[in-house]
């Protein structure tokens, strides 16, 4: 009987220790469990909101305006017409609930340079992206499509490009447009251009500032519709910054664009700022240019060896016999030919380069010399090379 008591209380402490342990456990369980449901509650409500956004804009802007009413409706995209004008007129005739937001829907989704003109079938029981995919059916004619200007066009070759890919009918409505230049005077810097005192002496005022790039333009887009558009990328091409910097120089712009043409058409991109420092260093010391691209433009001679005939050519823009920069630009440059323009090669500049000439045709590789007499040797070197390459194109 006397055991009995002790026994009793053992039992009895086990089973509150046991109580203790057993509430600890749960409560560090509770600890670990309660903030990941927290999450759980949190992303679920999040997601069932993003869900009712979704769905409200969907509701909005893209699903159907009346599931309903199935009846046709006669729509036209006609040729020419920009994505805004076929926005608009789907919005008019009740047919999309919103004509902004299309637009940007079909851009987002690349639509935009898909629509044909043609006739269409449409009801009110199509969702915006069946509309967009409905109209990329059409006749098979593009209302916009894209053109690539080269760097290092002239503007000749920009039209043949034109008349080649059907862009233009004719190049001479091109050409007539850029040679005089007068219907674009808007524009400051070629209203600047007109106003200089050798203008004359360009074949064409707009030579260099119809910029290279690739544009999107209207299948129906007339020849002056494509030259205000290229003349518009060189605004934003010449940034505000060059403009100071050209300033430093005690350059114009027109001077710029002229010494980066003929960067373009002399050497490959990597020799861009080292080509630039030679001209920059003759111009210093009032040397003639010497440069075989500007005899190329003013006689339209492809060889890399010119003649004593080609050098002697009776041109403005001849700048073996006429120091300075030629009367204009000879091509279009690349924004990486202007900034080399307004920047040359700093060490080149210091340790006065004055020559250079091609090291190899193929791969547009040029050899720089600081004399006379190492320009005359290199020259000795590689003008084989020059004569090898004008055989085998054929020149």
């Amino acid at each position: 009987m006397k055991n009995k008591r002790p026994k009793q209380d053992y039992t009895q402490e086990s089973l509150h220790e046991e109580r203790e342990y057993g509430l600890f456990w749960y409560s560090w369980l509770w600890h670990f469990i309660r903030p990941i449901m927290i999450g759980l509650c949190v992303a679920v409500v999040v997601a069932g909101v993003a869900m009712a956004l979704v769905n409200w804009v969907d509701r909005s802007f893209f699903a159907p305006i009346d599931p309903a009413n199935p009846a046709p409706v006669a729509f036209t995209v006609e040729s020419g017409s920009s994505l805004t004008r076929v926005s608009n007129n789907l919005e008019s005739q009740g047919l999309i609930r919103n004509r902004t937001v299309f637009k940007y829907y079909a851009d987002f989704l690349g639509y935009g340079q898909k629509i044909q003109a043609g006739e269409y079938q449409v009801n009110r029981t199509m969702s915006a992206r069946e509309i967009l995919e409905l109209l990329t059916t059409g006749d098979g004619t593009p209302i916009t499509r894209n053109i690539t200007i080269i760097p290092g066009w002239t503007i000749a070759d920009m039209a043949d490009y034109l008349v080649r890919e059907g862009v233009v009918p004719r190049a001479e409505d091109f050409l007539a447009l850029c040679r005089g230049g007068q219907d674009y005077a808007a524009y400051y810097y070629v209203a600047d251009v007109l106003k200089t005192p050798n203008v004359g002496d360009r074949l064409y005022v707009l030579e260099g500032y119809l910029a290279p790039d690739t544009y999107e333009i209207y299948t129906n887009a007339t020849a002056a519709d494509i030259v205000k558009k290229l003349l518009s990328q060189t605004e934003a091409v010449f940034k505000n910054a060059w403009h100071d910097r050209a300033a430093e120089l005690g350059m114009t712009m027109d001077q710029v664009i002229t010494l980066a043409s003929m960067i373009e058409k002399e050497a490959k991109t990597p020799d861009f700022a080292r080509v630039s420092a030679v001209f920059h260093n003759r111009l210093k010391t009032n040397m003639a240019l010497g440069s075989d691209v500007t005899i190329k433009y003013a006689t339209g001679v492809k060889r890399m060896s010119l003649n004593s005939a080609d050098l002697n050519v009776n041109s403005p823009f001849n700048s073996y016999t006429h120091k300075g920069l030629p009367p204009g630009p000879i091509c279009s440059p690349s924004a990486a030919a202007i900034q080399a323009a307004l920047y040359p090669d700093e060490q080149f500049i210091a340790e006065k380069y004055l020559y250079f000439c091609s090291k190899d045709p193929g791969t547009g590789e040029l050899h720089f010399s600081k004399t006379l007499q190492e320009h005359e040797m290199a020259v000795s070197i590689y003008a084989p090379l020059w004569q090898a390459w004008d055989r085998e194109q054929g020149l």
